[in-house]
């Protein structure tokens, strides 16, 4: 059987994604070659992605299959107050912006929130929040980092200390904007709830509010833990599509004091 020739091989990969790429290569040695070619990984690569490796220290790559690879891993950008990732079979976009991208109300005052070093942190500091009634946390992107035609979710990262008090007795409302559209509105509490609490808040609110009774920190793989702010949807490429999406968790209601937690930052990634 006569096989095509390595160069229309290729052509045709790059029409496919990259978890087709990756498994082609077991066809035959013409698509494993074809598969490693520049002209295939060129189009699997983000459009940005010169810009991005810009602002990372990186040594020269044999290949763009390697580099490829390489953004597959979490890489630090933007003076290490991002990371960005690209998943290795669909070849989508996550960002991560660390706490010091974020606005967080008052965290310049060290009698409110604590910054420092942490080991379990990607980036160089995260931020403990001391005391406050008035809690605020924003953070903005834009649809044109990321990838077009998808559905993302964004989440803040964080962790609740031992010593955490006034985070589950009024939930936090959260919220996601894109452009001059309206805010999708959620609400979650700052801790998990106990069996106890959680009996308590259902025989109050009844059916009134479901919510109440389910949206709290899920534990990540990572060890730390995520509030999910929202979702939404990416338009297609270009400028005319580029619009800033605002992700924000407040709890200004209650005027109820509280302290314990650590924000690591806000994950913005496709959903599943």
């Amino acid at each position: 059987m006569k096989m095509l020739p390595e160069a229309c091989v290729a052509n045709i990969l790059s029409f496919t994604t990259p978890a087709d790429t990756f498994s082609s290569a077991s066809i035959s040695s013409v698509f494993r070659l074809a598969g490693d070619s520049d002209f295939v990984w060129e189009k699997f690569l983000p459009s940005g992605y010169r810009r991005l490796i810009s602002t990372w220290t990186h040594g020269s790559f044999s290949s763009k299959k390697e580099l490829y690879r390489c953004l597959c891993e979490s890489v630090l950008i933007d003076n290490g107050r991002k990371i960005f990732k690209i998943d290795k079979l669909s070849g989508k976009i996550t960002y991560v912006l660390s706490a010091r991208e974020l606005s967080i109300t008052w965290s310049d005052q060290r009698h409110y929130w604590s910054w420092s070093h942490r080991s379990d942190s990607r980036f160089s500091e995260a931020v403990q929040l001391i005391m406050t009634d008035w809690l605020e946390v924003t953070g903005k992107i834009q649809t044109g980092a990321l990838s077009p035609n998808t559905s993302y979710g964004a989440y803040l990262i964080m962790k609740v200390r031992e010593r955490a008090y006034g985070l589950d007795l009024v939930p936090a409302e959260t919220w996601v904007k894109v452009g001059n559209g309206g805010k999708k509105i959620g609400t979650s509490y700052l801790s998990c709830l106990d069996d106890k609490k959680q009996l308590m808040k259902r025989l109050f609110y009844g059916h009134r509010d479901q919510r109440t009774a389910k949206n709290e920190p899920r534990v990540r793989g990572d060890g730390w833990m995520e509030i999910e702010l929202g979702e939404f949807e990416t338009g297609g490429e270009g400028e005319e599509h580029d619009k800033e999406v605002v992700m924000s968790l407040t709890e200004v209601k209650g005027y109820q004091l509280k302290g314990g937690i650590v924000i690591d930052g806000i994950e913005v990634r496709p959903k599943r």
